[in-house]
């Protein structure tokens, strides 16, 4: 697990570097000391159940939400139930499958690439519909490191669209999504 969790994150920062180019910024920006150098990488195994989801009375394997950092690399095991919503905004919000590829990884965006590009990158909004057929995958959750301001790029304001996101630093961001997410824990659990 450590040595696929380290070459997961060398693919992390090839994306992040292509990333970079995209926003017109040199293709290390993310690499730079303080911002992504010593990451909050996090690695997780997921399994859900052979249950059928049931949207109607709210049963999903997982329910609609964004990832909070930068990117996401998915390896999947090839069980459909991942969706995404490309407008989160739209009402009703419309769900499309993604497919899992034999050797690929779904990327997902998160949060904090949609605040530092000012909303020229969104934030993937996905769910899990499980489908009667347990699913397992893999999650490399790729976030700056814990003291990095993520704030609007220069290269992603103008007169004509000034930054949307008060500058945050990473740790502020994830410790409020935390808090936000499980607003109904126990005191005892968020005190952690």
């Amino acid at each position: 697990m450590e040595r696929y969790r380290a070459e997961a994150t060398m693919v992390g920062y090839k994306l992040a570097g292509l990333i970079a180019l995209s926003l017109n910024l040199e293709k290390d920006f993310f690499r730079k000391p303080g911002r992504m150098d010593h990451p909050i990488a996090v690695l997780r195994l997921l399994h859900y159940s052979g249950e059928l989801s049931v949207p109607e009375n709210g049963t999903f394997g997982c329910g609609a939400h964004s990832d909070w950092g930068l990117l996401t690399l998915l390896a999947c095991d090839g069980t459909p139930g991942l969706q995404i919503c490309q407008d989160k905004h739209a009402r009703p919000q419309i769900w499309e499958d993604v497919p899992c590829i034999e050797g690929a990884f779904v990327v997902n965006l998160g949060d904090m690439l949609e605040r530092w590009s000012n909303n020229l990158f969104k934030s993937t909004l996905h769910r899990v519909m499980t489908v009667g057929k347990e699913r397992y995958s893999i999650a490399l959750f790729m976030d700056p490191n814990f003291e990095c301001l993520v704030e609007c790029l220069e290269t992603c304001i103008s007169e004509d669209n000034p930054p949307r996101f008060p500058p945050i630093t990473s740790g502020e961001y994830l410790l409020s999504r935390y808090q936000e997410t499980h607003s109904q824990a126990p005191a005892a659990l968020l005190n952690v």
